[in-house]
């Protein structure tokens, strides 16, 4: 691909707005030199890899490639040096962790097999890079611990320095010296303690003098009492030195062995960084993967120039290459000619990079051998040419090399000299391109190559619509229409007479006249459509939110149906549960009434419970709530088969075939019916129904397998066991232990009379040895059905 055509269409601008977005050198380095492919399958998969970049950067919320310092100079040279800097290890073990870190957050994520195939050429050390932690801690500083006699000698200057500075302390806190000192504190001068002096107080103060002030009238002295000190301080700095040369030497010796993995590390990191790059930029202009061709046909929908601001840039649809292969647009100055061309040369120059396009889905776009574009005034006076001159140059350079698998771009073709033979070599470039059917794209103002397209297979007109009425262009394109040169209105609007634009109108032939009103007629009958088509699709919009919240208020009336039926059966068993309540309270009064018939009391009693327990369980029948049914009705029955009538909600069994209208019978209970198929759902008998609950009454809070009513009275006693078999059934136990103790016998009788009556109970019997013997009736319960 020619640089100039890059530049020209503004590539160059797109690749530092992907440069913009990458964090790594070998991401700079890339987007620097990226360039668009020729080759169907490379494009292809550079779209692909942007495709799972984007994928992943909307999952993770971030790209997995982590900034890190450029070490390759460092790598290189690794081998010869004897040690490298705590900067450059520390440099190091950032690209060792970020490439860590990339390649576990990708194989981390499943479905992105072009970018876990770039990961698996990582490799990681984890050693190296965790050793580089320990012993490094900022750019100059190493860690005490990065050897044990490191952190002896650091541990001894410390000692020293406080043994040092607490002589100079109290040196300069006395009184005898605190007099001779120009500032009491203590400072460091070539690595040894000292204290500032007074010039006329030297021969007061023994010691060596290390330095002075600027004016001579400070001296910077070492005081006798700590040289002895200061020299083992100096010692031991030295000794620190040695030691943390050593510690670099044996770092830089781990890695060394691992330089050509981190070299590739770096690599990789490289096109990973610029792949999420292209990403990132993508989610940046709401971009979309394009459809890639191999037969030079273009759709761009919706198409928005990456250049233009977002508040002001004009979609445009645009195709090409299928049923025409050569597209002539016409339309005013500033109308947006230049900009659609730009916009269909930068849009595949992007996608055969590898970068997603600002445009909607739908957009399809070809891959091209090669790309040519004329666009712009690039007359020159050093090399003595015009406009025309500069134009017919690229021309010319296109024609020696554009074939079937090029497209070409051109602005303007044809102008810049006289209008009648402009207008014969344009066609003439045309037809000699479409001849070699090649793609192009060509911008004019000529009245005689809109009618060479109308008389031309395989070429076509477009047109930038203009409004008169606002004197501005509306930037939109219509295919199939040529465009009108509109200089007419756009003078009278100007304020030119009347008068002269009809003397205007005398010079032109009348097959001229003519033809502009042919196109007049055709782009006011394509808006009239257009503008049809916009209300069409705004009342289809308008239709389905109407749709919707129809539907919307549907599922809320459905669901508010459900609450209440809901509510109403929680209501009812409330009121169960007091009637109970009220109940046993009375069965207490009548047992305590001696002159009552027990027995006869005990058989109203139980009857009053049974009774009781009826309505408990009609409460919990399921209740059916209205659900949604997605599924379709069944294209035939047949008799024997299990369905379900939508419409009232039942199952049935199918008893004839469908007949000529329709129509099933089916017997749902007792009741025959006739029904319409469309009406009939296949039954899942073994599947529970969605959206079925079934209200159950409340157990009380936890349950246990037995029951210790000893001390009680037997008809307290009777009323406690009567609900705790209730809570044991819906429990689900199938067998309990009643306590009652032995005593008189008379708590056992009076329980084990009861549990003869009671329906809920299949057997029961005196605990065996270890169960308590007579102290205890074990029940069994029957099944709750």
């Amino acid at each position: 691909m020619q640089d100039k055509v890059l530049k020209t269409l503004e590539y160059d601008k797109i690749a530092e707005m992907l440069k913009a977005n990458t964090v790594t050198c070998g991401g700079h380095e890339l987007a620097e030199a990226m360039c668009p492919k020729g080759n169907f399958e490379d494009v292809k998969s550079a779209l692909a890899l942007t495709a799972e970049a984007e994928s992943m950067f909307i999952r993770m919320g971030r790209s997995p490639v982590d900034a890190f310092p450029d070490m390759r100079e460092c790598l290189k040279r690794i081998h010869a040096a004897l040690f490298v800097s705590p900067g450059e290890l520390m440099g190091i073990g950032k690209c060792l962790r970020a490439a860590r870190f990339a390649k576990e957050s990708i194989q981390r994520e499943e479905g992105h097999v072009l970018l876990n195939n770039l990961a698996e050429y990582m490799s990681t050390h984890r050693s190296v890079e965790e050793e580089i932690d320990r012993c490094i801690l900022g750019e100059e500083e190493i860690f005490d611990g990065a050897s044990p006699e490191l952190a002896r000698i650091r541990r001894a200057m410390r000692q020293t320095n406080e043994r040092v500075r607490e002589r100079l302390g109290s040196m300069i806190r006395s009184a005898a010296y605190s007099k001779y000192l120009q500032e009491p504190l203590i400072t460091i001068r070539n690595g040894r303690f000292v204290i500032p002096v007074k010039q006329e107080y030297r021969q007061n103060v023994p010691g060596l003098i290390h330095d002075q002030s600027g004016s001579g009238a400070t001296l910077f002295i070492e005081p006798s009492a700590v040289v002895e000190l200061g020299n083992e301080y100096k010692k031991l700095m030295g000794q620190e030195q040695e030691e943390i040369e050593r510690i670099l030497a044996e770092l830089t010796a781990l890695i060394a062995p691992y330089s050509g993995d981190i070299l590739e590390n770096i690599r990789i990191m490289g096109e990973l960084d610029l792949a999420f790059a292209k990403a990132k930029l993508a989610k940046d202009m709401r971009a979309v993967e394009p459809k890639l061709n191999n037969s030079g046909y273009i759709r761009i929908v919706q198409g928005r120039h990456p250049l233009i601001p977002k508040e002001t840039v004009r979609p445009i649809d645009i195709w090409l290459g299928k049923d025409f292969r050569t597209l002539i647009i016409t339309g005013p100055n500033t109308g947006g000619k230049t900009v659609t061309l730009k916009t269909v040369g930068l849009f595949t120059l992007m996608a055969e990079s590898g970068m997603f396009i600002p445009a909607d889905i739908g957009s399809e776009i070809s891959v091209f051998d090669s790309v040519y574009a004329d666009i712009g005034d690039e007359q020159s006076i050093e090399q003595s040419l015009s406009t025309f001159s500069s134009h017919m140059t690229n021309i010319v350079g296109i024609l020696d090399r554009a074939d079937d698998r090029s497209l070409v771009l051109l602005d303007e073709l044809g102008a810049g000299t006289d209008p009648v033979e402009g207008a014969a070599l344009a066609m003439s470039i045309l037809e000699e391109l479409h001849s070699r059917n090649t793609v192009t794209v060509a911008t004019t103002h000529y009245s005689e190559v809109k009618a060479f397209a109308l008389t031309r297979d395989g070429v076509e007109n477009a047109s930038m619509e203009f409004d008169v009425d606002k004197l501005c262009p509306t930037y939109r394109l219509f295919i199939g229409i040529p465009g009108r040169s509109n200089a007419f209105e756009i003078s009278r609007r100007l304020g030119i007479s009347e008068s002269i634009i009809e003397s205007a109108r005398g010079y032109l032939k009348g097959e001229d006249v003519r033809f502009e009103d042919v196109i007049s007629s055709a782009q006011s009958s394509y808006q009239l459509a257009e503008e049809e088509r916009a209300m069409a699709k705004e009342a289809r919009r308008e239709l389905d939110r109407l749709r919707a919240e129809t539907e919307a208020e549907r599922k809320k009336l459905s669901q508010d149906k459900a609450k209440l039926q809901a509510k109403a059966r929680e209501d009812a068993r409330r009121i169960v549960d007091e009637t109970r309540r009220e109940m046993d309270r009375l069965v207490a009064d009548i047992r305590k009434l001696r002159t009552v018939d027990q027995r006869a009391a005990d058989r109203v009693i139980q009857q009053s419970r049974d009774s009781l327990r009826k309505r408990e369980n009609d409460l919990a029948e399921p209740m059916i709530l209205p659900t949604e049914d997605n599924t379709k009705p069944p294209k035939t029955v047949h008799p024997g088969d299990t369905v379900r009538i939508v419409s009232l909600d039942k199952k049935a069994t199918v008893l004839s075939a469908p007949d000529a209208k329709g129509e099933v019978q089916v017997q749902a209970g007792v009741m025959k019916v006739n029904v319409k198929l469309s009406d009939l759902r296949m039954a899942k008998d073994d599947a529970p129904r969605k959206g079925a609950g079934k209200i159950r009454l409340e157990k009380d809070r936890q349950i246990g397998m037995e029951l210790d009513i000893r001390g009680m009275l037997v008809d307290d006693a009777i009323l406690v066991v009567d609900r705790y078999i209730d809570n044991a059934a819906i429990s689900g136990l199938s067998e309990i232990n009643i306590i009652h103790g032995k005593g008189t016998g008379a708590l056992r009788a009076g329980i084990q009379d009861y549990l003869r009556t009671n329906k809920r109970i299949k057997s029961f019997r005196l605990g065996n040895y270890g169960e308590g013997d007579a102290g205890v009736t074990v029940a069994t319960l029957k099944p709750l059905k």
